[in-house]
């Protein structure tokens, strides 16, 4: 009787606890994908309810894998400016003449919101260069301190998709223009040359929250002609002569335009997913690997989302970017899980809003579950679910990072054509921790032409070849795990994003904060050694204020700044540490 009662308490117990598949399976890896990349996450967008439908997932696979859930219950919630949209009260008046918000103007998301009344100059493009061979001036002999700057979109050199002008013909860089000229706003037009259809675009949120304190607003080519009434001209006519001429082109103009903005900038909260697994070995437990991947997508795509089908609203599942590295992330968890043979520590987390600017793994790492000088390797998984069956490629970045790492990587190799990135810098998560000193492995199989598409459905990934891919990384994370050492970290490339364009002339050796959470200036995320600004004594956290006295509130007007400098040159740097101000000499 009593071995009869010990035989049902253990059916029990085995049918109450949680159940899952310790072996890495391709019928796990399809659960996993198929319900992060289903229509009814819609896409997974960082602070919707498809994307905390995921993290709610993410956690019971951690809870039911046996984890300890760090933070709160698993969660670390941050905030982040996510979308704008338009308040109350936007309104727009010339010369006595009325016009309505999104049907004749609207303001861009980085507007500020404030009312001015003033008159008008039409200041061509709005730029002024002069830099070796390339001059441009919009404003010679005119002054628009107090003045709306009537310009039009776009550069002088529309035809040519690779114009020199295209630094500065960005919004956001003739805004900075108007601000540094003391004009009181800035009116943007498109001209017939720039796009035909005289159209507005839309309001949207470019992951940046930084603002200027200036009105900054977009208008039909029907409300710029009737600024322009009584000139004589037009703005067709002006883009016309300045095409004609080839050189910039100004005109006062008598006309009084009052504006009132209003853009609300709306902030989400998200959140991370993180548990533990502690370490069995008394002299390696305090020490921790951390194998994550972001589990944020697209959304519904469309203007700003960073979708690469502009014109199309649909759900963009993000089955490989990233629901295929979440997925690795589970199984792995899973599998050490079973196996509880971690001399070390293993972290386990699935990051928010890297599609923001790598936000989710920035606040962990600002803000860590244990000390960061603990974490002794990162693991990252982005994109592993198309692997090519016919080159059996795989592309691990940050192999640099670490002594060891590539003599690792090649020992362990199951028959895969490696491709090696050694930097430790990249567009995903692991860049937030190679910035903290920390090895860093970046797992993907590469782009397809579905990336960030709706194309990008559950349906496409090999899910054989992901299996394959993770059966190879558990050995390489196991040996990192349990070695008697630790890796041994190298710097491997600047810890600095270079311009696409690679336009600078020079640099200061820095990484920005790209998402602009810093509101006073632009925050330094980490600074490269020997360069200038290391040189400088500037440090990691440290906020810039200003170049040469101009104002730096971003990114986009730091890099505005670096246009302008030359090698050799000696510049003052204006930044807030630890609250107090002060200056800093830069030699470039």
């Amino acid at each position: 009787m009593k071995i009869t009662l010990l035989l049902l308490v253990i059916l029990a117990f085995t049918a109450c606890a949680p159940k899952f598949n310790p072996e890495i399976s391709v019928d796990d890896l399809k659960e996993n994908i198929y319900y992060l990349a289903s229509d009814s996450l819609q896409g997974r967008q960082s602070g919707e309810k498809g994307g905390l439908l995921a993290a709610e997932y993410i956690r019971s696979k951690f809870k039911a894998a046996g984890l300890q859930l760090l933070y709160n219950d698993g969660f670390q919630p941050f905030s982040l400016v996510a979308d704008a949209e338009l308040g109350d009260g936007n309104s727009l008046e010339v010369g006595g003449n009325s016009f309505q918000p999104k049907t004749d103007f609207l303001p861009y998301a980085f507007s500020g919101n404030t009312t001015v009344e003033a008159q008008v100059v039409f200041t061509g493009y709005g730029i002024e260069v002069d830099r070796d061979s390339l001059k441009w001036n919009d404003f010679e002999g005119v002054d628009v301190t107090g003045k709306w700057m009537l310009v039009l979109q776009g550069d002088p050199d529309l035809d040519n998709p690779n114009s020199p002008y295209l630094e500065f013909s960005t919004e956001r860089a003739k805004a900075l223009t108007a601000s540094d000229k003391n004009a009181a706003g800035i009116i943007l037009v498109a001209g017939p040359a720039f796009n035909e259809k005289d159209e507005l675009s839309s309001l949207f949120f470019d992951k940046n929250s930084s603002r200027f304190s200036m009105p900054v607003l977009q208008v039909t080519r029907n409300v710029a002609n009737e600024i322009l009434a009584g000139t004589g001209e037009t703005i067709e006519s002006l883009e016309s002569k300045i095409k004609e001429q080839h050189k910039g082109i100004n005109l006062e103009v008598n006309t009084s335009v009052k504006a009132t903005v209003n853009v609300q900038l709306k902030e989400k909260e998200t959140r991370n997913i993180v548990a533990m697994l502690p370490g069995v070995d008394e002299k390696l437990k305090d020490e921790v690997v951390v194998i994550g991947a972001h589990y944020d997508h697209l959304g519904m795509g469309g203007p700003g989302s960073g979708s690469r089908a502009v014109d199309t609203v649909a759900v963009h599942n993000g089955a490989d970017d990233n629901a295929s590295g979440v997925a690795a992330v589970i199984q792995l968890a899973e599998k050490f899980a079973s196996l509880k043979t971690n001399k070390r520590t293993l972290i386990f987390a699935a990051f928010g809003a890297e599609e923001m600017g790598l936000v989710g793994s920035k606040a962990f790492t600002n803000d860590p579950p244990v000390a960061s000088e603990k974490m002794v390797a990162m693991f990252n998984f982005d994109m592993v679910g198309r692997l090519d069956t016919t080159t059996n490629a795989i592309s691990i970045g940050g192999t640099k990072t670490s002594v060891e790492t590539e003599q690792i990587l090649t020992d362990l190799n199951t028959g895969f054509e490696l491709a090696f990135s050694g930097e430790g810098i990249g567009p995903s998560d692991h860049a937030s921790f190679y910035l903290q000193n920390i090895p860093v492995f970046f797992f993907s199989t590469g782009a397809h032409p579905d990336y960030h598409t709706p194309k990008d459905d559950a349906e496409m990934i090999n899910y054989e070849g992901e299996k394959k891919v993770l059966n190879y990384a558990e050995k390489v994370i196991e040996e990192v795990t349990n070695r008697d050492q630790k890796l041994t970290f190298q710097e491997a490339g600047s810890k600095f994003q270079r311009s696409r364009g690679g336009r600078f002339k020079v640099t200061f050796g820095i990484m920005p904060d790209y998402a602009g959470l810093e509101k006073r200036g632009m925050r330094i995320d980490a600074v490269s050694k020997g360069k200038p600004a290391d040189k400088a004594g500037m440090l990691r956290g440290d906020i810039i204020t200003a170049i040469e006295g101009k104002k730096v509130s971003n990114i986009y007007d730091y890099m505005s700044r670096l246009q302008t400098l030359k090698a050799g040159e000696r510049v003052s740097v204006d930044i807030i540490r630890d609250n107090k101000e002060t200056v800093l000499i830069v030699q470039l």
